[in-house]
């Protein structure tokens, strides 16, 4: 299996060793200190836990029935028994399966209702005003049992024989949050018209500076629970990966595990050029909201190192 880890570089790291290298007054030293305290990147030694990470380890090494499964749904009758018979099939034991329907107008909750006598399923019915796939899988998070979370589409696009590899990192230690890729080597999107390759490729593209992720659009991730609900927008967002990396500031170990996106076998498909559009904008828009507060905080940077760097020339002895 192969694994790509990507790490994150904050803008305080220069400002921080700029600061530090000077030994002239010790005021400026101890705020070096906790300057580099505060933006210090998790020290990995193999799969050790993070050394003076802001986010306190959960107990990953439990074994794997703590692991809840959120399936988001929305008129997903024809799936429902397959993705579960599947889920069941590669013998990845799993604490539960929960199943947050958002109005779906057909059997689709009755459905989920029927296996529930057999499976260990919930059915959270996302009836309140928080509505969306990013809202559901909030949900589902806050009611999950499980210390570790796997989120999923239900129409079987994201493979369920691949949810062992997404599991292994955080288990072992090894990783905070563990991302199915499309674009990654080994990753495919097979069937996938044209047009909907070049917006996918493009918006991931656009992303990766901010993320170092080749794919944070993707849905089809592993991550510990107090970890997902500290880090994502309760009820709002558009891409529960994307957020939840930005918002983590670099201190979130990322690896990606390639996986084909396959295109729905059974019921009918929520994407079309228009869908695909109007998510690309969205996408596009949700970006820029984090690019400008960067942008204004790395100048914020740039003027604290150059006042730094004066207040260095006018000490004593200079």
């Amino acid at each position: 299996m192969e694994l790509q880890t990507r790490r994150k570089r904050l803008p305080g790291h220069s400002l921080a060793r700029s600061v530090h290298g000077c030994n002239v007054c010790p005021l400026r030293a101890d705020v070096a200190q906790l300057v580099e305290q505060r933006f210090r990147k998790p020290q990995v030694t193999g799969s050790n836990p993070v050394v003076g990470s802001a986010f306190a380890m959960t107990n990953l090494s439990r074994p794997p029935h703590s692991v809840s499964i959120i399936v988001p749904t929305l008129n997903e009758k024809e799936n429902i028994a397959p993705l579960v018979s599947q889920i069941t099939a590669c013998a990845v034991p799993f604490r539960e399966i929960l199943f947050v329907d958002d109005h779906s107008t057909d059997a689709t909750r009755e459905e989920i209702r029927a296996l529930e006598k057999s499976q260990p399923i919930r059915l959270i019915e996302q009836d309140g005003a928080d509505v969306g796939l990013a809202s559901a899988i909030m949900l589902g998070a806050r009611a999950a049992q499980g210390e570790i979370l796997l989120v999923m589409d239900a129409d079987l696009s994201h493979p369920p024989e691949r949810i062992k590899d997404l599991l292994a990192p955080l288990f072992a230690g090894g990783a905070d949050l563990v991302v199915g890729s499309r674009y990654v080597k080994g990753g495919s999107t097979p069937g996938w018209p044209i047009w909907r390759r070049v917006m996918s490729r493009t918006g991931a593209a656009l992303a990766y500076p901010l993320t170092g992720l080749h794919d944070s659009m993707c849905g089809f991730f592993a991550i510990g629970r107090s970890r997902l609900i500290e880090l994502a927008p309760h009820t709002s967002g558009f891409k529960i990966v994307f957020e939840t990396v930005v918002r983590g500031g670099g201190m979130l170990r990322v690896q990606e595990i390639p996986i084909a996106f396959r295109d729905r076998a059974r019921g009918k498909s929520k994407m079309s050029f228009s869908v695909a559009l109007r998510f690309f904008l969205r996408w596009l828009r949700a970006m820029f909201q984090y690019v400008l507060p960067g942008v204004r905080r790395r100048e914020k940077g740039a003027k604290l190192a150059r006042a730094a760097k004066a207040l260095h020339q006018e000490a004593p002895g200079k």
